[in-house]
């Protein structure tokens, strides 16, 4: 600790520092989950602020400051460490999962009566439907979104579901196969 001391000029420095490794190492241990990298992520992180110590201007956001610090080293280690994928494993797994023609058909047709039956929904439930279901967002940001009140995204969504349910049943095609119907004989 002399050295720190010797870098932080200050004890209200130093002991802020000392204060947030904790919090820092919790928090890099629960991104990586790994407590070799979680450490290293931490001491970049107070070399960091330590070196660039100067920028800080206001000493209250401190905490936030040395947190952004570690988030930004946490981005680099990414960067750095891109996973490289082997192209001949690829290749054997998309061999070994290629759909047939007629799955793809199957497939393509399933999604152009899906895209007509919301097409055929009035403008505010296929905005609300596609936001919630198509893009995950949660009901809240929706209304936010929308400028709408979360309970019109609610009763929204729940009648574009309704209808989207009796319209693809409508659009489904029909089967032709006659089923016969067994008698049981006693």
């Amino acid at each position: 600790m002399k050295i720190l001391s010797l870098l932080c000029g200050t004890d209200s420095f130093q002991k802020q520092f000392e204060a947030i490794r904790p919090n820092l190492y919790r928090v890099a241990y629960s991104w990586s989950h790994n407590a070799a990298l979680a450490d290293d992520l931490v001491q970049e992180a107070l070399v960091k602020a330590l070196k660039n110590s100067g920028q800080l201007r206001d000493p209250a956001l401190f905490n936030g400051w040395v947190f952004s610090i570690l988030a930004n080293c946490w981005r680099d280690h990414f960067r750095q460490h891109r996973e490289m994928d082997d192209i001949d494993e690829i290749e054997d797994h998309l061999c070994a999962t290629q759909t047939t023609p007629e799955d793809d058909h199957s497939l393509s047709q399933v999604i152009s009566r899906v895209r007509a039956a919301v097409a055929k929904l009035p403008i505010g439930q296929r905005q609300v439907l596609t936001l919630v279901d198509l893009e995950g967002f949660p009901y809240i940001e929706v209304a936010s979104i929308l400028a709408i009140p979360i309970g019109t995204v609610m009763s929204r969504l729940s009648r574009a579901r309704q209808e989207l349910k009796i319209l693809l049943n409508e659009l489904a095609p029909q089967h032709t196969a006659h089923v016969s119907h067994l008698r049981r004989v006693i």
